[in-house]
C-alpha cells in the first residue's frame, strides 16, 4: 500500500495521483454543486439534495458565525469550499483504489497558501491597504519582521498538520491489513474517515480564525488611534477653558 499518493503514478494520464484525484474531487465538488442547484426553489416541497445543501451551508454559517461572530457571509464561499475539498477527499478513502489528496505534502502546502492569501485580501477589502499594512508595524516598526514569521510559521503549521494527521491515518491502516485481519483495518478505514472530515473542520477554522485575527489586530489599531485622538481633543478642550479662566 502506497502511503503517499505522490508516489503513485497513472501512466495514460503521465500525472501521479495526487493530481488526478484532486480532478476528481474537484469534478464531484463542481458537477455535484450543479446538479444540485439548477433546479432550486423556495417552494415548501424542496428535493433532498436541495435539503442536504442547505443543511450544509446553513451549518458552515453558524460555525463561522459562532467562531468569528462577525456576519458569515464574507467568509462562506472561502472557508466553505476549504472544509468541502479536505472532507471529500477524505471521505473518497471509502474506496480501495482511492488515495486522499490531503495525504500529499504538495496539496495541504497549496490549501494553506491560499489561507496566506486569503489573510491580507480579507484585511485589505476590510481596512484598506494602508490601513492592513499598519498593524504590521504595531506597537514598533522592529516588529515587522517578526510579523511576517509568524504569518508564515502559522501557513507552515497549518500544512504540516493537515498532512501529518491524514498520513498517519493512511500509515496506520497499511500496517493493521499486514497483522490484523480485513475486519479490524476496514472499522480503522471508517474511523479515519471520521478523522479526516474533523480535520477538514480544524483545518477550515484555523483558517477563519487567521484571517479574522487579521482584521481584529487592524481593528483594534484604529480604535487606539480614535481613543488617543479622542483623549488628545478633550485634553486640548480642558487646556482651553483652563487658559480662558
Amino acid at each position: 500500500m502506497e502511503i503517499s499518493p505522490d508516489n503513485i503514478i497513472i501512466d495514460f494520464l503521465n500525472v501521479n495521483a495526487t493530481i488526478a484525484y484532486t480532478w476528481l474531487v474537484m469534478a464531484i465538488l463542481v458537477v455535484g454543486s450543479w446538479l444540485v442547484t439548477r433546479q432550486l426553489t423556495s417552494e415548501p416541497q424542496i428535493s433532498k439534495w436541495q435539503n442536504i445543501l442547505e443543511v450544509i451551508v446553513k451549518t458552515i454559517n453558524e460555525q463561522i458565525k459562532d467562531a468569528v461572530d462577525r456576519d458569515p457571509e464574507p467568509f462562506l464561499p472561502f472557508i466553505g469550499t476549504l472544509f468541502l475539498f479536505i472532507a471529500v477527499s477524505n471521505i473518497l478513502t471509502l474506496f480501495p483504489v482511492y488515495q486522499s489528496p490531503a495525504g500529499s505534502l504538495s496539496t495541504t502546502i497549496a490549501l494553506s497558501l491560499c489561507t496566506f492569501v486569503a489573510v491580507p485580501l480579507f484585511g485589505i477589502r476590510d481596512s484598506g491597504l494602508i490601513g492592513y499594512l499598519k498593524h504590521y508595524f504595531e506597537p514598533s516598526p522592529w516588529m515587522f519582521p517578526f510579523q511576517v514569521i509568524g504569518e508564515i510559521s502559522r501557513i507552515i503549521s497549518l500544512a504540516v498538520r493537515l498532512f501529518g494527521n491524514v498520513m498517519s491515518g493512511s500509515f496506520l491502516v497499511a500496517i493493521l491489513l499486514l497483522i490484523l485481519p480485513l475486519v479490524f483495518p476496514a472499522i480503522m478505514q471508517l474511523f479515519g474517515i471520521l478523522i479526516g472530515v474533523i480535520q477538514a473542520y480544524v483545518f477550515a477554522i484555523l483558517s477563519l480564525v487567521y484571517i479574522a485575527s487579521g482584521m481584529q489586530a487592524q481593528h483594534q489599531t484604529e480604535t487606539a488611534d480614535t481613543i488617543e485622538d479622542s483623549t488628545f481633543s478633550q485634553n486640548q478642550t480642558s487646556h482651553n477653558q483652563i487658559s480662558q479662566n
